[in-house]
Parts: structure tokens; C-alpha cells; sequence
């Protein structure tokens, strides 16, 4: 990765856990989430602006590779990156780990959307992103390896 991720820092929280004592895997997306949200505030961003008058960021993908069990109270170092960026929709790429032992290694697709009024519905519809919020991005975009 050329690129320099931002960290995100958490403890397990007890309620993260299972009956086995160790991270459920629906909390990985969870924590993965507000490592994400971190990220945009860092740069003075939201996935979400009350009342809906900017942009927001629903998801429509997500995966996870589990590689290593987290317990309660362990500390996660959640690494973020943009894996890509087309012209409405970011890709985070995450690496959650505890000192050199990787955790869990996952990604989330949102697509840049705004809300539109119509037939008395509210709705959301796909917009391309924001130059401004480009610009703050391209940081963290990992580089296209070139192909062999």
C-alpha cells in the first residue's frame, strides 16, 4: 500500500462479543462503519447531514475476511484507505489489527447520493461526488498497480 492509511483506535467493547468470547463477526462491519465515519469527520466530512440537505452515503456493498479472533478489551487499529473512487461511489478497503496480528481485512462500496422530492416522496438519488469532497479523498486513494 503507497498510500498512508488513516487509523482508527477502538477497545472491544463487551457487547461486541459472543458467547465464545470473541469478536461476532457483525461487529467487525460495525466497527469497520465507524472507522469509516471517523475518517470523514477527520477531513471534515459526514455520511449524513440532518434534514438531508447535502450528500449521503448509503452502502451497496460490503465484505469481510475473518483471520484472527479479537477479545474483549483488545485494542483495534482499524487501518482506512480508498481502494477507488469512480464518479458517484467510494470503495474503502479496512484493516483491522491488534499490534502485527491482522484481524480482519474487509470493504465497503457507498454511493454518493441526495435526497429528491417528488409524487410526495422523498427519495434518494445518485449524484457524482462533490469536487470538493474529491479533493479530500485523493489522499487516500490507493494507486492502479499497473498490469504485468
Amino acid at each position: 500500500m503507497n498510500v498512508k492509511p488513516f487509523v482508527y483506535r477502538r477497545l472491544v467493547q463487551f457487547a461486541d462479543t459472543d458467547l465464545a468470547g470473541i469478536v461476532h463477526f457483525s461487529s467487525l462491519f460495525r466497527i469497520m462503519e465507524e472507522a469509516e465515519h471517523a475518517f470523514l469527520r477527520s477531513l471534515g466530512l459526514t455520511v449524513y447531514e440532518p434534514g438531508g440537505t447535502g450528500v449521503t452515503w448509503p452502502r451497496v456493498w460490503a465484505n469481510a475476511n475473518f483471520l484472527n479472533p479479537a477479545k474483549f478489551e483488545d485494542e483495534l487499529e482499524v487501518h482506512v484507505v480508498v481502494e477507488s473512487m469512480t464518479e458517484k461511489a467510494v470503495t474503502y478497503a479496512f484493516l483491522i489489527a491488534i499490534g502485527d496480528k491482522q484481524i480482519a481485512k474487509g470493504g465497503v462500496t457507498a454511493v454518493c447520493c441526495h435526497y429528491v422530492e417528488g409524487d410526495g416522496k422523498r427519495r434518494l438519488k445518485s449524484t457524482p461526488i462533490p469536487e470538493e469532497i474529491v479533493e479530500k479523498l485523493k489522499p487516500f486513494v490507493v494507486p492502479n498497480e499497473p498490469a504485468d
